[in-house]
């Protein structure tokens, strides 16, 4: 089985390798130690935590809405033209943009640094192995 590094792990879960040090010392993540002394995290337990993760995040939101696959962050563009508008969101290390009509940008008040939720609900998702 896979194994994934500190900063490996870190990048996947998008948050800094001290916080993935402090969830492994608080127990919250097994690791392990190789040869060097190195902390390694087996595939099936960053995958079973970053579910749980997932979970966590989720538990406070208030929308009700079949989109699953949501993104905090936070608004860095908007760009608005006469009947359409372009507004990207940075969320962790995923950029995200969005097109809309620039009459929904003004009734929800978006601006660049405010935080926001980019939902994405797709037919096709396409998975790239790396």
């Amino acid at each position: 089985m896979r194994s994934y590094t500190i900063g490996r792990a870190a990048k996947l879960l998008g948050v800094s390798a001290d916080t993935v040090r402090r969830w492994a010392d608080a127990g919250r993540i097994p690791t392990r130690r190789d040869e060097a002394g190195k902390r390694h995290i087996d595939g099936a337990d960053l995958a079973a935590f970053s579910v749980s993760l997932a979970a966590e995040a989720a538990d406070g939101e208030d929308a009700y809405t079949s989109a699953r696959n949501a993104f905090p962050g936070i608004i860095t563009a908007v760009k608005l033209g006469d009947v359409a508008a372009q507004v990207e969101v940075q969320a962790g290390p995923h950029r995200l943009v969005s097109l809309l009509t620039r009459e929904a940008v003004d009734e929800l008040g978006l601006a660049v640094g405010m935080e926001a939720v980019a939902r994405v609900k797709a037919t096709n998702v396409h998975i790239d192995r790396t």
